[in-house]
């Protein structure tokens, strides 16, 4: 655990870098490189922050794991962190009702409560059947296409789209509008009025098909929120529109980065291919190689605190860089190999403490699911374009492929 802040010694006011988002477009998979040399030179190093507060980045997966699970000296509030903006823009970071990922205890404690019992793992384990349903019907569709296909719009959006539509009780003809408000949310380089705007829509959307439920009920989780009477229509809806969006972007980008990723080491698909049995290893090796959610939720100092020998103040943001603590050697041997073999817990792909991702039993079971069929499916799929042809999408808090064109042989598929 870190230490408190009175044994830390004085330190001078640091210099502080922009956060590293650039990656090598050869080596598509592996984090920004400058991530692997401050996790050597600086791992807890100063950066600066949009808003003008003090930040923190953290690469080494102790110190990350350690900031994550201290929930008291570390807040997921907004308004607790200091900044050189007015006191009014300080206060609009205050999290709304509802927003589960923004308050602590016991608030959050709450709110998680009234989630948690429609996100256990024997439920999720109960809606196997369906979700290989959806995705059989999906690969149909994508066969009777033929070949070549875009795998991101013929396979990877669809299918967490059609499962979390199904279990929110939202059309899914309606995707459209959710998943371009989902991606204004994530983008990188958003101004904040941009990212508000696109939060309030989808508020708004989600806040309409509350309403509705409320009115005429209907089975379903957005439906049982609805019908709880403690909970209020905001807060419902800002609990939906969190579940709307992390429940169809993050698995979409893991299904089509992770079968690229797949394609570009032949030796661990033909392992896969081989022993079917080794794909739940494979899914959470898949989670902690690729790290799509590049960097944690970002948490404040609510006391002077040291981590890994730097004196954190109270008021500044510590920023958990996830994909480069999956990736640290001190936690992984050969970190930066993919290998379907490996036993990955531990990682942080889903986060870390009581933020820790609550639909991660729901991802796992679609990647699973997903990767499995696809791969008895389509026996000889290869990727239709050059590898350095495929276009990634670097724009936004998750990671992924903006398309994949994939083929395969007709005859035997």
């Amino acid at each position: 655990m870190p230490e408190t802040g009175p044994k830390s010694a004085p330190q001078t006011a640091p210099e502080r870098r922009p956060i590293p988002t650039e990656r090598t477009r050869t080596r598509p998979f592996d984090p920004p490189p400058d991530l692997g040399d401050l996790r050597t030179r600086e791992p807890v190093c100063p950066v600066a922050m949009a808003d003008g507060a003090n930040g923190w980045l953290l690469t080494r997966h102790a110190d990350v794991h350690a900031v994550l699970g201290d929930h008291q000296r570390f807040s997921s509030r907004g308004d607790l962190r200091s900044s050189a903006l007015d006191s009014q823009v300080t206060a609009a970071r205050a999290a709304r009702p509802g927003e589960v990922n923004a308050v602590d205890p016991p608030e959050h404690t709450r709110l998680r409560r009234k989630l948690a019992g429609k996100f256990t793992t024997s439920r999720m384990a109960r809606l196997s059947e369906r979700i290989t349903a959806i995705v059989d019907e999906t690969l149909d569709r994508m066969e009777r296409h033929g070949p070549p296909v875009d795998l991101v719009e013929a396979f990877a959006s669809p299918v967490p789209s059609l499962v979390i539509c199904e279990l929110l009780g939202v059309d899914y003809a309606q995707r459209a509008e959710f998943q371009e408000r989902t991606r204004q949310m994530l983008r990188l380089g958003a101004g904040a009025e941009q990212f508000v705007t696109a939060v309030e829509e989808m508020a708004g959307y989600v806040g309409r098909l509350v309403e509705a439920k409320r009115a005429a009920p209907t089975d379903d989780v957005l439906g049982a929120l609805a019908a709880d009477e403690e909970l209020t229509t905001e807060e419902v809806s800002r609990m939906g529109l969190a579940l709307l969006a992390a429940g169809h972007e993050t698995t979409a980008h893991m299904l089509a980065l992770g079968t690229f990723a797949l394609l570009r080491h032949p030796d661990q698909l033909a392992a896969l291919r081989a022993d079917p049995g080794l794909v739940n290893g494979a899914v959470e090796e898949l989670l902690r190689y690729l790290t799509i959610a590049q960097y944690g939720a970002e948490r404040s100092a609510t006391e002077d605190v040291e981590v890994g020998g730097r004196l954190i103040r109270r008021g500044e943001v510590v920023v958990p860089a996830l994909m480069a603590a999956n990736r640290d050697p001190q936690r992984f041997a050969d970190p930066d190999a993919l290998d379907v073999r490996r036993q990955a817990a531990g990682h942080v792909a889903f986060g870390f403490g009581i933020h820790q991702c609550l639909g991660q039993q729901l991802a796992r079971i679609e990647l699973r699911i997903g990767y499995r069929a696809l791969l008895a499916r389509f026996p000889t799929l290869r990727l239709a374009v050059p590898p350095q042809d495929v276009p990634l999408r670097t724009d936004s808090l998750t990671y992924g492929v903006a398309e994949l064109p994939v083929e395969w042989d007709r005859t035997g598929h």
